[in-house]
């Protein structure tokens, strides 16, 4: 068992470059109230302004990915200019790797391949908060605003909290800048008040104060091979697949993907508006290598939990607890159509 987690583990990495993440968390043990309270609508206004402004303003910055012992940093270049967004993201640990993103169009650069993989869709990344217009993230998180500010990378900002209002999502505490609404520190935040991950600016810049030629990549990538993802809309549920959503959670991709070597990967990305499950259905393939069933990994939020259906392999992804993971992939079912 501990060496197929591994080998999930070690699968994961093509698996979370498809998956849509964010990150955040909570104050007092267990989980919040039913009903949402009208208290909680500042809050939720809050929650779109700082998302709005990781779009609408310029800044660049070094932020730091945590989760145990782990660090990882990025530097972030952000403007808006006559032709929409456009953004830079390196990554200064690991292996070199750059994000260069124009609108809904990502070039991710993998140099030591000299590959360019194209993305045709927007793909948010912190700071940017919510997936979809987070109408109702008050009906699942307990949102509330703290009196006490904080200060992160120089620069005063205010604490916000969600608690779940169930046991199928972590919970966040989120910091944002008293002065723009950017969002500058996210924790997420497990059921008993651990912090799982968190993600925090370490320097920041902002306004006029960003120079656009940071947005230029060191990379002279002319002459690299480009790879276009070519991605086909698909509806799951008319191709047999009944796959159950934990309250709050929708679709907001269902598509078909060329993956390992041309072999066609589904994915479907559920959303609550905070958190985001991916879910990935590949053909089994028999001459593979054997790979155990019901098998879970973790790193940091991010779980992963891997289980044969019928002729597939279903393996579901995303930050929010182990249990939802599980609980998706063990209760899904395909029925094939009949043939006509």
């Amino acid at each position: 068992m501990r060496r197929a987690a591994r080998k999930l583990l070690a699968h994961r990495r093509w698996y979370y470059a498809l998956a849509l993440v964010t990150a955040c968390a909570v104050a007092t043990p267990g989980y919040a109230a039913d009903a949402p309270d009208d208290s909680t609508v500042p809050a939720v206004a809050l929650l779109k302004k700082m998302h709005a402004a990781a779009r609408q303003l310029d800044y660049a910055g070094v932020y730091t990915y945590q989760h145990g012992s782990t660090m990882v940093s990025s530097r972030v270049t952000h403007v808006v200019d006559g032709t929409g967004e456009r953004e830079r993201i390196e990554m200064l640990d690991g292996p070199q790797r750059e994000f260069l993103r124009h609108n809904d169009i990502t070039q991710f650069l993998v140099p030591e391949k000299k590959l360019v993989v194209v993305e045709s869709r927007r793909m948010d990344r912190f700071p940017a908060l919510l997936l979809g217009d987070g109408a109702a993230v008050g009906e699942h998180y307990e949102i509330s605003i703290q009196p006490t500010q904080r200060r992160i990378a120089g620069r005063e900002c205010t604490v916000i909290q969600l608690l779940p209002r169930d046991e199928h999502r972590y919970g966040y505490r989120l910091c944002a800048d008293t002065e723009t609404n950017l969002l500058l520190k996210a924790q997420t935040v497990s059921l008993d008040q651990g912090v799982v991950d968190q993600i925090s600016f370490t320097s920041l810049q902002l306004g006029d104060k960003v120079v656009p030629g940071q947005l230029a990549s060191n990379w002279n990538f002319k002459d690299w091979r480009v790879l276009e993802t070519a991605m086909t809309p698909i509806d799951l549920a008319a191709k047999g697949w009944r796959i159950p959503f934990p309250p709050g959670f929708a679709p907001v991709t269902q598509v078909s993907r060329p993956m390992k070597a041309g072999r066609p990967v589904s994915q479907m990305v559920i959303t609550d508006g905070l958190a985001a499950i991916s879910i990935f259905i590949e053909p089994h393939d028999p001459a593979g290598p054997p790979a155990g069933t019901g098998v879970a990994a973790s790193k940091g939020a991010m779980n992963i939990y891997r289980t044969r259906v019928g002729e597939f392999w279903l393996t579901t992804l995303g930050e929010v607890p182990a249990g939802t993971l599980r609980d998706i992939a063990e209760s899904t079912e395909y029925v094939p159509l009949a043939s006509h």
